[in-house]
């Protein structure tokens, strides 16, 4: 049989079909290791950085540590205040921002994944359950509001206009995509543009924002502030879509949530979108009834992934993952080749090889 048709148990997509379908180059199998450059390099600081962010999660009410150190302290690969901390090492900054403004990154993804829980009605965050599930919606906005305005405070205490313009403008980009993805959910007439826009929003928003602010303190040019920014924005975008991916054929470790939660919830993510340019009646019928009506019964995640996998997206998916890292790589050409630049290769690398 075709890799492109092997099937898991019960027609389900197993982590080793995922590894047949990406086909992987050489140069992505030498790179998939991981990001352990990346941690080392921004060790040291990385240190100072999570020293900050539980010096900032204090306050009287005790609600309010008690909700963020759940999340904050679940785990995660805290990428999003790496790429801050690489790039301000890579523009040649050597002073305090970036520990700052790390600190800032993360409290503001914090606070979105709070608030998208609230919204997705999630129960499991990182493998364990969702803040929310634990002290209801209310107090999980709540503390995310509270960790945004933290976030605010330690942009400015750096002092620098730009940096501030640029995450306070991620920011409201990042809200207005939690808005498109509600007002898309269920919507099986949303095109392949209009989904990637929400991702652009939504996710690569944050970690465009992260990389570019590491050139700006360090007082660099338009060049490498759009090289930072395309990176983080191409980086961000591909993580998503292995993401998407991986929500059909993964493992709940990987995601740090359930595996088909996207399908459970009617999110309509790229695979959907492919799959449903070229299905057939049956299919429309099926798609209709599960995410647009929501009448999801057992065994209709497995169906789900068999139609997917009939029609090559969960395959496509990944491979437009890869065209956005490529375009990360290339953005990279913008700075002075090292030990660091290497590391974000790798980090690329890794992303993608997620779905491996």
């Amino acid at each position: 049989m075709p890799a492109s048709q092997s099937m898991g148990p019960q027609g389900r997509v197993t982590e080793v079909d995922i590894v047949v379908m990406a086909a992987p180059c050489a140069k992505e199998q030498a790179r998939a290791g991981g990001i352990d450059g990346l941690v080392s390099l921004v060790a040291g600081d990385m240190e100072r950085v999570n020293s900050f962010i539980l010096s900032r999660t204090g306050s009287d009410v005790t609600l309010i540590p008690e909700v963020a150190s759940h999340l904050i302290s679940s785990g995660g690969k805290r990428l999003r205040p790496m790429l801050t901390l690489a790039f301000a090492q890579l523009s040649g900054y050597e002073g305090d921002g970036g520990i700052r403004l790390a600190a800032s990154v993360e409290f503001m993804h914090t606070a979105t994944l709070l608030h998208d829980d609230v919204v997705d009605e999630s129960d499991m965050r990182r493998g364990k359950l969702a803040a929310r599930m634990l002290w209801g919606n209310e107090a999980s906005v709540l503390v995310g509001d509270f960790l945004l305005g933290q976030a605010f405070k330690m942009m400015v205490e750096v002092g620098s206009l730009a940096a501030l313009e640029v995450l306070a403008n991620a920011a409201a980009v990042i809200a207005e995509g939690e808005v498109w993805q509600l007002s898309a959910a269920k919507d099986l007439s949303t095109t392949e543009e209009a989904y990637l826009g929400v991702v652009q929003a939504k996710t690569a928003a944050l970690f465009a924002a992260a990389a570019e602010v590491g050139p700006i303190i360090a007082g660099l040019g338009e060049r490498e502030r759009k090289a930072a920014r395309t990176y983080g924005d191409s980086l961000g975008i591909a993580f998503q879509l292995i993401d998407d991916a991986l929500d059909y054929g993964g493992a709940a470790e990987l995601l740090g949530k359930n595996v088909g939660d996207d399908f459970r919830e009617g999110k309509i993510t790229l695979p959907i979108v492919l799959a449903l340019r070229n299905a057939d009646a049956d299919e429309r019928a099926f798609w209709t009834r599960t995410l647009e009506q929501g009448e999801i019964v057992d065994g209709d995640l497995e169906k789900a992934i068999g139609i997917l996998r009939s029609h090559n997206t969960l395959e496509a998916t990944v491979q437009q993952a890869r065209r956005y890292g490529d375009s990360a790589i290339a953005a990279l050409d913008a700075f002075p080749d090292g030990a660091m630049k290497d590391a974000l290769v790798d980090t690329v690398a890794f992303c993608i090889a997620r779905a491996y």
